[in-house]
């Protein structure tokens, strides 16, 4: 094995992704399972996970364990975090990557129920699977959260102001749980600027072009680009890294 291999090795590791049979997530699950790691897939079309586990396990060989879970609601994260501990026995890190972000018109048109449903996606969910699978991380010595975040929470416009604000939460998280988790957890946040994934697809693609122009990459990123950063963040080559921000956005302005 060359050091960066060994350096990046996952082998023995079990790694929990939510909204992991998509877009970022699943890029981020595929990279895991290449590095040695078993994986669990979650999300909360159960169907999607199963192919999305299938597919890591034909191309890698390691197991993948699909979860059905809405991250969103509370009382259904015990349940996730206990099928990983009763199917590997451990979990050495987690990947809060599940998270919404729906088109409005005008902000006046934000209902309640919009509302509660990004933060409850994109905050108050991250928060509890963080802390149960923190805690008996804490307590098995070792353990790596990664919270996915967006450049949106430092950058935000009038077409994402529910989600700016709960990733802006999900940020100050990542240094409260790292305090609260460390020595032994280390917590730290992945912000991603605009990639080309499913949640981009229905966008209008000139205006995106026209909108990344000013980045100093001046264009939009594909998913694999976000996997350099991501092992970088669950393996031990980030082993003095705790309540840091990434960021992966092509240097937005």
């Amino acid at each position: 094995m060359g050091y960066a291999a060994e350096l990046f090795d996952l082998t023995g590791r079990v790694v929990l992704v939510t909204g992991g049979s998509r877009g970022l997530g699943r890029e981020m699950a595929f990279a895991a399972a290449r590095c040695g790691a078993d994986v669990v897939i979650a999300s909360r079309k159960r169907d999607s996970c199963v192919a999305a586990a299938e597919e890591i396990e034909r191309a890698t060989g390691r197991p993948a364990m699909p979860y059905g879970v809405h991250v969103g609601r509370w009382d259904e994260l015990p349940g996730l975090v206990d099928a990983v501990y009763e199917r590997f026995g451990r979990l050495d890190a987690l990947v809060n990557n599940a998270g919404i972000s729906p088109v409005y018109d005008s902000l006046a048109e934000v209902t309640e129920k919009m509302f509660d449903s990004v933060v409850n996606l994109n905050l108050k969910g991250p928060f509890r699977l963080s802390v149960l699978a923190g805690e008996r991380m804490k307590a098995a010595g070792r353990g790596s959260i990664v919270n996915v975040s967006s450049t949106g929470s430092i950058r935000p416009g009038p077409a994402i102001v529910p989600y700016a604000a709960a990733k802006s939460g999900l940020n100050t998280l990542t240094e409260g749980l790292a305090k609260a988790l460390g020595p032994q957890v280390r917590v730290n946040t992945l912000m991603a600027g605009p990639f080309a994934t499913q949640a981009t697809r229905g966008w209008d693609r000139d205006g995106l072009a026209e909108g990344v122009r000013p980045h100093a990459l001046q264009r939009i990123g594909e998913p694999a680009e976000v996997v350099g950063a991501a092992l970088y963040l669950i393996s031990d080559a980030s082993s003095y890294t705790t309540s840091a921000t990434l960021r992966v956005d092509g240097g937005i302005p």
